[in-house]
């Protein structure tokens, strides 16, 4: 039996990379799946793609009102959310002394902003015992070199799950980190040169990058039954990168 039967699932940033991986693979296990993405096209394509069991809603999670006017189809098609993946977000390189206000408040209002408001706007909708995922990165315990800023946003994710796993039991919902290493993503592939994505390669002990199926196969154990006693943890798909 597929493991999200009959479950409802929101993955953020779904358009593309591990967050249409997770939406794929959340279908391919019996969720009813809604995706979110702020390019119309891209969204668009994802949903042609994943077929009829996946809904796409252009929303920007920098917004509440625009995260509200989401949740209230969520609420219009399914009623409730067994399977939140808070997964939209940016990552801008400048090297220190470089950094400006602009990259600042863009890393930070998408995710770290962006993360809050969709995690707490979704709190009427969740039901009892919901899966609530946050995805981190390894930049929290590796940060390379004019990415510190991506880090800074990402630590403040961590710190967002274990302040709210405190609150598991008022809510009636569980929350835990998926933090990747580095995967072969569209938007990675568009911010690092080919010769600095060697060399990342040769830097982790496995040898190669993650493909996005194996970041949303961590994310499907934690949304499903099989992680019911998980609260607050960082779970790390990196190939060893952040561990040795």
């Amino acid at each position: 039996m597929a493991v999200l039967t009959d479950k409802v699932a929101v993955v953020t940033g779904g358009s593309t990379g591990i967050g249409f991986a997770t939406a794929r693979a959340f279908r391919d296990e019996g969720a009813k799946v809604f995706i979110t993405g702020r390019r119309s096209e891209a969204l668009d394509t994802a949903v042609a793609a994943l077929g009829p069991a996946v809904t796409g809603v252009v929303c920007d999670v920098t917004s509440p009102a625009q995260l509200d006017a989401f949740y209230d189809v969520v609420r219009e098609q399914a009623g409730r959310i067994d399977v939140l993946v808070a997964n939209a977000g940016v990552g801008s390189a400048a090297p220190f002394g470089e950094v400006t206000e602009e990259l600042i408040d863009t890393v930070f209002a998408t995710n770290v902003k962006g993360v809050v408001f969709t995690v707490q706007q979704a709190l009427p909708l969740l039901d009892a015992n919901a899966s609530v995922i946050l995805t981190g990165s390894t930049a929290t315990a590796r940060p390379n070199q004019g990415l510190e800023i991506y880090a800074a946003s990402k630590a403040a994710v961590r710190s967002l799950a274990r302040g709210w796993a405190l609150s598991a039991r008022a809510h009636g919902f569980r929350v835990n980190v998926v933090s990747p290493g580095g995967t072969r993503t569209p938007g990675l592939l568009e911010l690092i040169t080919p010769e600095a994505l060697e060399q990342a390669e040769g830097e982790v002990p496995l040898g190669r990058l993650a493909e996005p199926e194996e970041i949303a196969a961590v994310t499907t154990f934690l949304a499903s039954d099989a992680s019911s006693y998980v609260n607050g943890a960082e779970l790390f798909a990196d190939g060893g990168y952040a561990q040795v």
